[in-house]
């Protein structure tokens, strides 16, 4: 297939180069093998970590560093990254193998961790052109999608040396608590109060829950598909946000972000995945297709889709407030005051739905 529509990075952003001959030294000193001058590109999706691709003679690899500028190791955790990969990998081949991880900040100014780049295909927005899928096709991808995040939430985390992920029992309740206060930190005049949800959040939590391993931001534009054939799904990316968490938690957060072809025109403008396609499941399809893998009976989604909405409302705000507050001038932010109202209705329109 014509590498039009391989994942391609793109000239660095002038604010965010690094010293690429103390990385190649670096870099060689663990590789003697690795020859010549590398030539670096960025990856401009990704608002978090900053993600470089560094093309040598004969090795093609990825680094990873956060922001400039960050002050909460906590938030963009370097080491914790590669190592939950590094441990994954037996367990969960859908892992890109790591390469290795650099805690000496006067390198580039922060830790980083390189990884080896996998070739393909990440579904963004749209397909790329030139690959056209049949509904057939699309929905074998959204089959092989949902199996992987089956196959994660299956690992047996004790026995990967993960469970130090976590804090254990508690989690939905952390879950809700922290993004309610995130909202009510983020909240700007001209959003709800958001009450009635958090209210309703609260009072809802279920009374039992799963722990397993989760990505937190299972997406299709996380994944990396094969460029020959577009439905195999070579690899997950962006384990940042990595956790012992709960299962269904996690499928709301999923659930929150699927723009179905039927859905109003605000859903459909705020997409972000190619979720629409003809052949792709619905999200009650999804909820059914995960349920039966996973030997779910009964499962009551109210909660786990609120929250999944509520959740994605805080991100939105949190990324206004920064608007509102002239933290950054992007234009594309403007509007989004109007995206958490609409998340909003949504949330109370399934909680309605559950009183009746």
């Amino acid at each position: 297939m014509s590498n039009q529509v391989i994942d391609q990075g793109v000239a660095v952003r002038e604010q965010e180069q690094f010293d690429i001959a103390a990385v190649d030294r670096w870099i060689k000193q663990k590789r003697s093998d690795i020859t010549g001058q590398p030539e670096v590109t960025q990856f401009p999706g990704g608002a978090s970590n900053w993600t470089y691709r560094l093309e040598y003679t004969n090795a093609d690899l990825i680094l990873r560093r956060p922001p400039a500028g960050t002050k909460a190791k906590s938030a963009h955790n370097m080491q914790r990254e590669h190592d939950l990969q590094l441990m994954l990998k037996p367990h969960f081949d859908k892992v890109p193998t790591m390469f290795g991880y650099c805690s000496d900040t006067s390198l580039i100014g922060s830790d980083f961790y390189v990884m080896e780049r996998i070739v393909g295909i990440v579904p963004r927005k749209n397909l790329p052109r030139g690959v056209a899928m049949p509904a057939e096709q699309v929905r074998e991808l959204c089959t092989n999608m949902l199996d992987q995040l089956i196959a994660l939430h299956k690992v047996d985390y004790v026995h990967a040396g993960l469970d130090a992920l976590g804090k254990g029992e508690g989690y939905i309740e952390r879950q809700v608590e922290g993004w309610c206060g995130r909202y009510e930190k983020a909240r700007t005049w001209n959003v709800p109060s958001g009450k009635k949800i958090m209210r309703w959040l609260r009072a809802n939590k279920p009374q039992h829950e799963r722990l397993c391993l989760t990505h937190n931001d299972f997406r299709f534009d996380n994944l990396v598909l094969n460029p020959d054939d577009p439905t195999e799904i070579l690899a997950v990316l962006d384990w940042e946000l990595a956790t012992i968490g709960d299962p269904l938690v996690e499928l709301g957060n999923l659930l929150a972000y699927w723009v179905q072809a039927d859905d109003d025109r605000v859903a459909k403008a705020t997409r972000r995945q190619p979720t629409h396609l003809e052949g792709m499941l619905t999200r009650d399809e999804v909820i059914a297709y995960y349920c039966d893998k996973m030997d779910l009976q009964d499962v009551d989604m109210a909660f786990y889709q609120v929250f999944g909405l509520f959740r994605l409302s805080v991100i939105a705000q949190q990324i206004y407030y920064r608007y509102y507050h002239k933290q950054t001038r992007n234009p594309a932010f403007k509007n989004f005051w109007f995206v958490v109202h609409y998340l909003h209705r949504r949330c109370r329109r399934l909680m309605k739905q559950k009183q009746g």
